[in-house]
């Protein structure tokens, strides 16, 4: 099961707060239990010298979430972040930022999911995030 990258840009303009929607986010890829979204570059998203902010990278992150488990579930269902750590490894300035979640197990009542936030053309992520989700009812 999974969904294709126009159902998942779907998920992300039905079920996202307008400020989320306003980080411009869209999915690059999915699969059976991943998703890449694309954060794009903006100074709207910067803090004090130029680094892209710490909350626009947990907010992606749980946004890919997000897309990957509807991925991995075969649509969209209600979902709901339980935990979510993120630790920041270098500052992002001027690019973009490929966030890719992936599925690490995905049980009946919850998922546990495994995000990197890597800026476009680097080797190496500048923020890895784990979740948890739970699914109500």
């Amino acid at each position: 099961m999974t969904i294709t990258t126009a159902e998942a840009d779907k998920v992300l303009a039905d079920n996202f707060a307008p400020w989320v929607q306003e980080l411009g986010l869209f999915v690059e890829e999915t699969g059976e239990r991943h998703a890449v979204l694309r954060l794009p570059w903006s100074h709207r998203l910067a803090r004090e010298g130029g680094a892209l902010s710490g909350q626009a990278l947990m907010a992606a992150a749980d946004t890919a979430t997000v897309i990957a488990v509807s991925a991995a579930r075969g649509g969209y269902g209600p979902m709901t972040t339980v935990q979510q750590s993120t630790t920041f490894q270098r500052a992002v300035m001027g690019t973009d930022v490929l966030v890719t979640a992936r599925v690490t197990k995905l049980g009946r009542r919850l998922a546990f999911i495994d995000v990197e936030l890597t800026p476009e053309g680097a080797d190496e992520p500048a923020a890895h995030a784990t979740t948890v989700y739970a699914f109500p009812g």
